[in-house]
């Protein structure tokens, strides 16, 4: 083969690799907006005032050691929230939960609840974590994971708005910004 011949193949070949490159990507792009645009229409479709959950009674453990339910707490509306102290996107939403408590600790239940596994969280890690950052909100420690089974997460942090009457308004997965807490709060306060 000449060379001429195999320079144009070699040709031919790059711009074949260019435009499969170029509509997997714009397939891949597409989908990723769909999604997003799905997800958000979920995080809507969750916010409409629709047949709602009952949310599952649970037990913890409180920063003194004594058990503490959720349904002890029924009546008022309930922040309910999933974290630990080695995950990132918990930490990262932690103070936006510290402010908003402050604001409405009279009017709302915060329940922060650290999913404690033995192994990567304990209760004395998640204790730590709180006191050196000087939040104020009250911890509490699914030590048996309990809530976390009963509210089905899978991953953390998650945050479940539960109105007086003990029915879950809307959840969110994933870290939450101040805007979307205070959303989600509006939803409770109604």
């Amino acid at each position: 083969m000449s060379s001429k011949i195999k320079t144009v193949i070699a040709i031919f070949t790059f711009v074949a690799f260019l435009g499969i490159v170029y509509f997997g990507y714009t397939y891949l792009s597409s989908s990723y907006q769909q999604n997003s645009i799905a997800n958000s229409t979920t995080q809507k479709i969750l916010s409409q005032k629709s047949p709602l959950k009952a949310a599952p009674d649970f037990t913890v453990i409180d920063e003194a050691g004594n058990p503490v339910k959720l349904s002890d707490f029924r009546g008022k509306p309930i922040v309910l929230n999933f974290w630990a102290s080695w995950c990132p996107p918990c930490k990262s939403e932690m103070p936006h939960f510290n402010k908003i408590y402050g604001e409405k600790k009279d009017e709302i239940a915060f329940l922060m609840v650290d999913y404690v596994d033995g192994e990567r969280e304990t209760t004395e890690t998640g204790l730590q974590y709180v006191r050196e950052q000087g939040f104020d909100f009250p911890v509490y420690f699914d030590t048996e994971q309990e809530a976390a089974y009963a509210y089905e997460v899978t991953s953390i942090p998650a945050t479940f708005f539960i109105n007086a009457d003990g029915k879950i308004a809307t959840s969110f997965q994933g870290a939450i910004d101040e805007t979307s807490l205070n959303e989600g709060i509006q939803l409770i306060l109604d």
